[in-house]
């Protein structure tokens, strides 16, 4: 059997929707751009990355096609000199779809406080998705890795570059999680990895301690680098957000290229993937669950599991 050693996912760099969510207003979620903050996050994860390979090991990258998805898997492979990588796009990974163009500030906040409210899990985003549309795809993703761990030739390790809450529902599907589980943790920190480690009965555990709303609050510099929020004077930052997006739209030829740029890393051929019936048992072993007596459906709180 060709299962990885290591599955590693690596949530995107810091966005600039991050940063300021009005951006979704004007430019489409698929195009919104890491910071230059982001990109260091990016090639900082590559060489942590390059840190975690043993000798000889071979990589195996799929990224969500988001653009900020994409950059971040460029910064990463940007430290893999002298390491055998490929990478593939994959759709199913992408972001919970929001609906397109976002509302105003009132009527998202609106609508982060109702989800708040009915959960996480099953509230669908108007013209949207709901986190229980994402599980769907993710389960079928889940198969298609299953049928190509049966290759003897697949990647010593696997990398999956994706989203704050598709992280959390790859796990939830992986390791058998409740709905209540997964509404109960906190998003990863930008390009933070989460590592699900081989042992010897073939099953994986997870390296990480997933972070419950219950648990104290991140640390400052955990805060900050998760910081979502809108910052005040928010006419003038909506003014730039135009001049941005503007922007964005004359250097589309230049966007184009560096997608070709991209492009380049994302391997089109898919005959190493085995399409065997494999499959495995991958509960977890010992699972442990948080007391959700105490979880607080509070929106301000929740509104950064975006």
């Amino acid at each position: 059997m060709g299962r990885p050693r290591l599955i590693i996912l690596v949530r995107h760099g810091e966005s600039e929707g991050n940063c300021d969510r009005t951006i979704n207003q004007y430019v489409p979620n698929h195009k919104v751009p890491l910071t230059a903050r982001g990109h260091e996050q990016a090639r900082a994860a590559g060489a942590r990355l390059r840190k975690t390979l043993q000798p000889g090991e071979n990589v195996l990258i799929y990224t969500s096609p988001y653009r900020r998805t994409r950059e971040t898997t460029q910064g990463i492979v940007s430290q893999l000199d002298g390491v055998e990588y490929r990478v593939y796009e994959e759709p199913r990974l992408r972001e919970q779809d929001f609906g397109n163009f976002q509302f105003d500030e009132g009527e998202m906040t609106k609508i982060w406080k109702e989800r708040a409210r009915y959960g996480h899990f099953f509230y669908r985003i108007p013209n949207g998705e709901s986190a229980a549309d994402v599980y769907d795809r993710c389960a079928g993703f889940n198969e298609t890795l299953f049928r190509q761990f049966s290759s003897d030739k697949f990647a010593k390790v696997l990398v999956l570059v994706t989203h704050g809450l598709m992280s959390r529902v790859f796990l939830m599907k992986w390791y058998r999680w409740t709905v209540e589980r997964f509404e109960s943790l906190r998003n990863v920190g930008y390009c933070e990895f989460v590592t699900m480690e081989r042992q010897d009965s073939g099953k994986y555990i997870l390296q990480n301690k997933m972070l419950t709303w219950s648990d104290p609050p991140p640390t400052s510099t955990a805060a900050e680098n998760n910081n979502s929020g809108i910052d005040s004077g928010i006419v003038e930052k909506q003014q730039k957000i135009r001049e941005m997006y503007n922007r964005l739209l004359s250097e589309e030829n230049k966007f184009e290229t560096d997608n070709q740029t991209v492009d380049k890393l994302i391997h089109k051929d898919t005959s190493m993937v085995n399409e065997g019936d494999s499959d495995e048992d991958h509960g977890e072993d010992n699972a442990s669950y948080p007391d959700i007596s105490a979880f607080s459906q509070d929106a301000e709180a929740i509104a950064d599991t975006v």
